[in-house]
């Protein structure tokens, strides 16, 4: 399985007129791009499965809120481990192969929990699904790093981190039809299904590194200068600069930032659904759809985010990260204490989902990566997504436990008025956080 998944030896590069080559990589980059896109999205198609199935497991007694908060807290820790040996490990690995075994094995997973009725199985079967997820945001960082030059990348990626809100999109509407016309299990079932189709898909698009198909860098490609010495792809000094950026005060700084966002971030992707039924009395497919204002807001708030650094910032990633920070908050605000209409859940989801969407590409990755040296990237990623996702874990437990659960004429109430302090209060502090690295320096050379 290590050396199916292990990047291969550079091919003996291919001697062709500069169009030439451009065309090749071009062919290649599209491919790519696609492969990203469309398999990050459905990796998102399975893990929110568990967030629109909760009200309906709940009713029909399969699971309790604890056990949903034990499930969610399993999945984010073993999502957290995941997310930082996995992101070492792309640095090493051929992307291709390494994403789309692992959506496969995750959609396998998710189906199987159609399957079952045991709190303790779920829980178990839900962290293991949280290991397969944990290969999605690494690697494909990655590979956009090795597929496109520094003037591309910005847009790239942005297009990339949008890729997301389209999952959860597919997840609010068509997972919650699913589900509400064929019950819970559908949307287990139905999102594994999809995930497995999604990972065939990727296998035949994703590519390993340039070098193994003849081609030279995309820098070089692209007439722009080399960011690093051919020396500097060797394992060794691989090793050494993932070692390197772990002693940064700056990487751990972003880190806490984004592990701060990641709590309000999940506090609305697993628990809104069950707050609009019971807090604002919407129905399964109601809150389904106005959840998904938040995801095509943030779809759009993802792909402004690049292009607002890279244009009109100069590629300045603190300002926008300001901006983005202000409307996060201030959505929470309208979402717990605006006006009561449905209008208004509206317009506060979106606005929660576009600043999600900027602050995700720039705490979870764009700003830190920016920084860092090139060929640590998957690491860099690796620590900031260790540091998220142990948050998240335990974001799950407190969320379950800060909602009190009574029974009124024989129907289950859950009250939300305490734990809503704390999303938004994490909120607050991410942007705090955030300022702190306003005026970091990009790392030229390893010391």
């Amino acid at each position: 399985m290590i050396s199916l998944l292990k990047t291969r030896a550079d091919a003996e590069q291919i001697n062709a007129e500069p169009m030439t080559l451009k065309s090749i990589y071009k062919r290649y980059q599209w491919q790519v791009f696609i492969g990203l896109v469309f398999g990050y999205a459905f990796f998102y198609v399975v893990r929110m499965s568990l967030g629109v199935v909760k009200k309906p497991m709940l009713d029909a007694g399969i699971v309790t809120t604890t056990e949903l908060g034990l499930m969610g807290s399993a999945f984010f820790f073993t999502y957290a481990i995941g997310k930082f040996t996995n992101g070492f490990l792309s640095d090493y690995a051929n992307i291709g192969r390494f994403m789309s075994v692992s959506l496969i094995f995750s959609g396998f997973v998710c189906a199987v929990m159609g399957l079952n009725t045991a709190g303790l199985f779920f829980i178990i079967l839900w962290g293991i699904n949280g290991w397969f997820q944990s290969v999605g945001s690494a690697p494909s960082c990655v590979s956009i790093f090795q597929w496109y030059s520094p003037k591309q990348r910005g847009s790239v990626y942005s297009i990339w981190g949008g890729s997301r809100n389209i999952g959860e999109a597919v997840t609010w509407i068509v997972t919650a039809t699913l589900v509400s016309y064929f019950g819970w299990r559908a949307g287990f079932i139905g999102a594994g299904i999809a995930g497995i189709a999604a990972g065939l898909v990727m296998l035949f698009l994703l590519k390993d590194r340039p070098q193994t198909y003849g081609l030279p860098d995309p820098a070089t490609a692209y007439g722009e200068e080399p960011e690093m010495k051919k020396s500097t792809l060797s394992p060794q000094e691989t090793r050494r600069a993932q070692l390197f950026v772990l002693k940064q005060p700056v990487v751990w700084l972003i880190a806490a930032a984004c592990a701060a966002m990641y709590v309000s971030r999940y506090a609305i992707s697993s628990w809104a659904v069950l707050y609009l039924q019971s807090e604002k009395n919407y129905s399964l497919i109601d809150a389904g759809f106005a959840m998904s204002t938040y995801p095509i807001a943030g779809f759009f708030g993802a792909i402004l985010a690049g292009i607002i650094s890279d244009k009109l910032f100069n590629a300045n990633r603190h300002i926008p990260t300001l901006m983005y920070g202000i409307a996060n908050i201030a959505g929470f605000a309208i979402m717990f204490w605006g006006p009561e209409s449905r209008m208004m859940d509206a317009v506060a989801l979106a606005m929660v989902g576009f600043a999600m969407g900027g602050l995700v590409v720039f705490l979870a990755g764009l700003t830190a990566c920016d920084l860092m040296p090139k060929n640590a990237v998957g690491a860099v990623k690796g620590f900031i997504g260790l540091c998220s996702y142990l948050a998240v874990s335990v974001q799950e437990l407190v969320s379950s436990s800060m909602i009190k659960v009574s029974e009124v004429d024989g129907v289950q109430v859950y009250d939300f008025s305490g734990v809503q302090y704390f999303w938004i209060g994490a909120a607050i502090v991410s942007l705090l956080l955030s300022l702190t690295v306003w005026n970091a320096k990009k790392v030229i050379a390893v010391e």
